[in-house]
Formats: C-alpha cells, structure tokens, sequence
C-alpha cells in the first residue's frame, strides 16, 4: 500500500516524540509499503529554535529536524513540512499528487487542523488517539472544533486498552474506538548489554498541556499524581535519574533524592534518546492523574521503547494486567510501598526481568505485531 503517515516531528523536536512517530514509519516500511510523512501545523509553525535559543515561525530549523530524523530511514525525500501556504522537503503539488495515489492517510496523536482539499484523496484516513481519555473528554466537553476534526476520520484507534470496560471512565464521544498498542521498531531498538547502568530513569514531562472534568470529575496531569512517589529514593537504596522536560520543581525532586537531569537536551535527538534509554538500568514510570484514574490500561511508547533495549519496567498501574503480563519484565505498583516492592522484584533478579522485558516487546509490540492488525481494521 502507499501510506501517508502525518505526525509531530519538527514542532516538537524532541527525541522522544520522534521516535513515537519514527516507530511507525519504519515499521510500515520494513512490511513493504510505500511511505510517507506528513506533518501540517495548520497556519503558522511554532517550534523552539535550540540552537538559537529562542521560538521561531520559520520553517527551516523544524524542516531541518524532520530531514534528519527521517534520512536514516530512508524517506529523506519522502516527506512535507506545511504551514499556511508555506511548506519544506518535496514540492506541495507533488505530495498533492501522491494523496491522489495514496491507499491510507494515518494521524496520529492530533488531528489535522487544517484539512485540505488533497486529505480527502486517499482511500481511507484514520485517526490514533494516544492520549486516551483527555481527547474523548475534550470531544464532549464542548471542544466543537476538535470534535468535527476528529470525526473526519474513518476509523478511530486508542492505545487506551481498556476502553469500554466497565470500571473504565473514558467516554466514547460517540465514536467506536478499536485499541491498539505502541509499536516499536526491534531492529532499531536492539537488546542493550547489561553493563554497570546504575539508574531507573526516566524522560517525561512534569506538567501536560491540559487537565479536563467529565461528569463532576476531574483528571490531572503527572504533576497530581507523581508527588504521592517523592519519598521512594529515601525508601529504596536504588537510584533513580529523571529527564525532566517544561517547567518541574527541581529543588524539591532533588531535596527527596532524586537525580534530575533537563530532558531537553539529554533526550534532545533520536539518537539521544535512545541513549539515554537503553544507558539506564530500567525505567519507573509514573503516567499522569488522569490514566491511572480513568483506568484505561495506558501503556507508553516510551516503556515500549525501555522493553526492547532489555529495560524492565516498573509503572504505576492503570489496569495492565487485564491484557500485558505482569511480574516480569513489566512489574506494576499503586502506592510508594508497592514501588518500593517492585524494585526489591526486579532487582533481585536483574537478568531475568531484562530479558523478560525484551519478550514483552517482541510478543506484544514489535512492529510486524501491532501493523498489520492496524492496516487491516483500517482497510476493512
């Protein structure tokens, strides 16, 4: 098939989050397809300008950014940056021509905000939610904008594993969302050696964008839910590394122990990220307020991305075990007193629980298991 697959790449231009995108890409493309990338920022671009220091409209530092997270995959001409009537990389009229051919148009994570004649050209478009609960509550909360982007699409997926379960708070928004998970590209997430990683790490950022109420309740952002967890480095005698992007409260992180580093630029380049990553000992993961309250079953790609470098996971539960095995590789916890005993779990076994995390990853999220069931609700 030709797919057109449109992210967030260059207005972001961070590690992590191109590899969010890049997992895709590659995955579409080491299963035979023709692929290429979208991304459209609507009318003006707004990225942070690193080298200069300072927020820029101007398309060529993100368009630069694009370009070399996408070269090493192969799709060094195979992509658009679009702002407005501006745009970067391959001429406008030529990626309109390639919507004309295109079988597939895949969204992910925000929908596009301005939709062009050309986005109707391909057989079908459909849209990955990856903020589960936050995008459905702002559907019908009186978001009326964002609701009708949304509703452009075909087909709609959550990574929300648990939507439709009975204890599970997200509302549908009047659509039937079909789950599906993180993928990860295993040969470019390789198993890591054990070597002397002495950290749990990792890459987040402290406050999101937006918290939402839906029926009297409210959901919040990893800033409400992270503090109950402050005293875990005085608990437990392992060490602990965060790589903190936005504004965080690094005095009190680092009064309570913990080690913080800026995530902008320890994580600020694939290859960085995937550094930082597959350097530490695993990752103890807090997710925000609102996906262990809404009980979603959430599950990061950036955990995915710990599991395929042999990183076990230690993550505060948000209904896993109802579909991803729990014990090893994955351990969960609901208090500090249960993160403290899962700590005492993996490292007890250290070796065990890394290549248990590895397995995780090949038989729940490697790209050839995620895609293909994709494509195929997509196209039916």
């Amino acid at each position: 098939m030709l797919i057109i697959f449109a992210g967030h790449i260059g207005r972001c231009c961070a590690g992590g989050q191109a590899w969010a995108n890049m997992q895709y890409l590659a995955g579409f493309r080491s299963l035979g397809h023709e692929v290429y990338y979208l991304e459209d920022c609507g009318e003006t671009s707004g990225a942070y300008d690193w080298d200069a220091e300072e927020w820029t409209e101007d398309l060529a530092y993100p368009a630069r950014y694009v370009r070399e997270c996408l070269e090493p995959l192969g799709l060094g001409d195979r992509w658009i940056y679009r702002a407005g009537d501006r745009s970067e990389g391959m001429p406008a009229a030529d990626f309109q021509e390639v919507c004309s051919q295109a079988d597939l148009l895949v969204v992910r994570a925000i929908p596009l905000w301005v939709w062009r004649p050309e986005y109707d050209r391909p057989r079908r478009r459909i849209f990955i939610d990856v903020d589960p609960g936050f995008t459905q509550i702002r559907m019908v909360g009186g978001d009326r904008f964002f609701a009708e982007a949304v509703h452009r699409y075909d087909q709609v997926f959550t990574i929300a594993q648990r939507i439709g379960a009975p204890d599970c708070q997200i509302p549908d928004a009047g659509l039937s969302w079909l789950p599906t998970r993180p993928p990860v590209s295993l040969p470019d997430w390789p198993l890591a050696p054990q070597d002397s990683a002495s950290h749990f790490t990792s890459v987040m950022r402290w406050r999101g964008f937006m918290n939402v109420t839906h029926e009297g309740r409210k959901y919040g952002q990893r800033d409400q839910e992270f503090p109950k967890f402050l005293d875990l480095p005085r608990l437990s005698s392992q060490k602990f590394r965060l790589a903190l992007v936005g504004a965080y409260p690094r005095l009190l992180l680092m009064e309570r122990g913990w080690q913080v580093v800026p995530g902008e630029k320890v994580a600020l380049t694939p290859p960085l990220y995937r550094s930082f990553i597959q350097e530490s000992r695993g990752e103890f993961g807090v997710p925000k307020q609102g996906y262990v309250a809404m009980r979603g079953g959430w599950f990061s790609d950036r955990s995915v991305a710990y599991l395929a470098s042999g990183r076990p996971v230690l993550m505060e539960d948000t209904g896993l075990q109802d579909w991803l095995p729990i014990g090893e590789g994955v351990v969960s916890f609901s208090d500090v007193a249960s993160a403290v005993a899962g700590m005492e779990i993996i490292n007890s076994d250290y070796e065990r629980h890394r290549l248990a995390a590895r397995r995780l990853a090949e038989q729940y999220f490697a790209t050839e298991r995620v895609l293909p069931p994709l494509l195929d609700a997509a196209m039916g």
